[in-house]
């Protein structure tokens, strides 16, 4: 049984805290909020938005309730180390509720199989699906358990700052196959396309393509069948509020409407932050939630940049997301709370959105109905939805601003042709997010969804670090950093902090 990894929080004076300036309140950013301020640090959050929570912030339209982003929680122990951290439990304040099945994943002629944590009820799927492949679902479960144990368990929460880091995993790296893609991995195992593109879809989840994403990331589905798929009772907000409420009763502040526009930095080391207002905020040291490149190219001066403008335009960004929220008059009982359904292309459609970076006519699809665990996210009789489409990111140079509504129309009329009948008939609202509002809202660089995208050569060592190798007391935590994006990649960065900053002691 996991235990939690929880210090006892470092004595420090209460009049002698020192003060710790975080940027962005995503998932990230909150964590490490806590965590420094259960090592003595007063903190302040700053959140250039009207409402905390970056990607997992919340819309509220027309009596619907639409999480932004992320949807599910897949590793809860790592939230209950930060209630534990304040001396309550994560059920205090919020209920997660196990998903059974996890998803239903839809193949474009119709058939469809429903992903669960029950090995009996998986076996028994993939033979139904692929007559004589059960055995494989086991064989490639027992290699994804053993690169989870060394990929998520034993380094998630390692700091790679010296390549001297990288050198020492290289010999499980090979041995666990990460120098192959996801798809090349699972090909090993399971001859039938379509189980190969159940068991590869993973990487998606992160930003990264299944045929450019480490095989590392085949830990994704033992990390699913080990702890859980998991909504939040109220939406992933509740997660949110529960976390600024940890902050403010710790002493720290969750500040929004603040514009960071630059980091003070004095003779190398990271003295505080500056607010497009003006107003100086003197700090001990400085985490950035912030976009890893927005921090890079527009926080910090020209000669403490450690990821200069010549290696941002070489790397390879994840790619972007076309989401629609919408509501309906009628509730789809049918329905599972997550749904995927698969276009008629998997490799030719990544390669559309990854490589050449053009928008296909055709599209695969996630959809969410939060409303199948919690109506009271809509109003009575009505469900709430969000469906989400990969896209290029800004580097394809989609014009978004005509194409959105009619991508939005024809994502409508294959929802409404395959899983959601008469749905152009019963829509309450709608809203739409592209990548323009991921670059504008969240300051991501090309209006990625998930920072860079998770390639081995984007990983561990060659991520951007989470302490900072140009300026002292700087920090990096969220999807822009190792390990990387998705939510227990996010908690893992502000776990790192655990590792890397000094005792406030040391300041006090």
């Amino acid at each position: 049984m996991l235990t939690l990894d929880v210090a006892p929080p470092r004595a420090v004076p209460a009049g002698r805290r020192p003060h710790a300036v975080v940027i962005g309140s995503g998932f990230g950013g909150l964590a490490a909020a806590v965590r420094l301020g259960a090592r003595g640090y007063r903190v302040s959050v700053l959140e250039r938005l009207a409402q905390p929570g970056g990607r997992a912030r919340v819309h509220r339209q027309d009596g619907f309730t639409f999480d932004a982003g992320p949807t599910i929680v897949t590793a809860p122990f790592l939230f209950e180390e930060l209630w534990a951290l304040c001396g309550r439990t994560l059920a205090e304040d919020v209920t997660l509720v196990p998903m059974r099945p996890f998803y239903r994943i839809r193949f474009h002629d119709g058939a469809s199989i429903d992903v669960s944590g029950d090995a009996e009820a998986m076996r028994a799927a993939v033979e139904r699906l692929a007559p004589g492949e059960g055995g494989a679902y086991d064989r490639f479960m027992a290699a994804s358990d053993e690169i989870c144990r060394i990929g998520f368990e034993q380094l998630g929460h390692v700091p790679f700052g010296r390549a001297a880091d990288m050198l020492r995993i290289a010999p499980d790296l090979l041995r666990l196959g990460g120098h192959r893609s996801v798809y090349g991995l699972v090909s090993r195992f399971f001859r039938d396309e379509r189980l190969r593109t159940v068991f590869s879809f993973h990487p998606l989840l992160i930003g990264g393509s299944p045929f450019r994403a480490s095989a590392i990331y085949c830990l994704i589905a033992a990390l699913e069948r080990r702890w859980g798929v998991h909504s939040a009772m109220g939406g992933t907000g509740r997660l949110v509020q529960g976390l600024v409420r940890l902050i403010e009763g710790q002493g720290g502040r969750v500040r929004c409407n603040a514009t960071v526009s630059r980091i003070l930095v004095e003779e190398g080391t990271a003295r505080g932050v500056e607010l497009a207002d003006g107003t100086r905020i003197p700090a001990a040291l400085v985490v950035s939630n912030a976009d890893s490149a927005w921090t890079a190219l527009n926080l910090l001066p020209a000669s403490a940049r450690g990821w200069r403008e010549r290696r941002l335009a070489r790397a390879h960004s994840s790619m972007g997301l076309f989401v629609w929220y919408f509501g309906t008059r009628r509730t789809y009982p049918d329905l599972p709370h997550h749904t995927i359904l698969l276009g008629p292309r998997y490799r030719g459609l990544l390669a559309d959105i990854f490589v050449r970076k053009v928008l296909a006519e055709d599209f695969s699809l996630y959809l969410h109905r939060p409303t199948a665990t919690d109506p009271g996210l809509a109003p009575p009789g009505c469900d709430a939805f969000y469906v989400l489409s990969p896209v290029p990111n800004l580097a394809g140079g989609q014009d978004w601003a005509a194409l959105a509504e009619p991508y939005r129309q024809r994502i409508a009329a294959h929802l409404e042709a395959t899983v959601l009948p008469g749905l152009s008939r019963a829509l309450a609202t709608s809203r739409v997010t592209t990548p323009c509002d991921f670059r504008d809202d969240l300051l991501a660089h090309r209006g990625s969804g998930f920072g860079l995208e998770p390639i081995l050569t984007q990983s561990a060592y060659f991520r951007p670090h989470n302490r900072s190798g140009s300026v002292r007391h700087l920090y990096l935590v969220g999807a822009g950093t190792h390990p990387g994006a998705g939510l227990p990649g996010v908690l893992s960065s502000s776990k790192i902090l655990d590792r890397v900053v000094p005792d406030a002691a040391v300041f006090a």
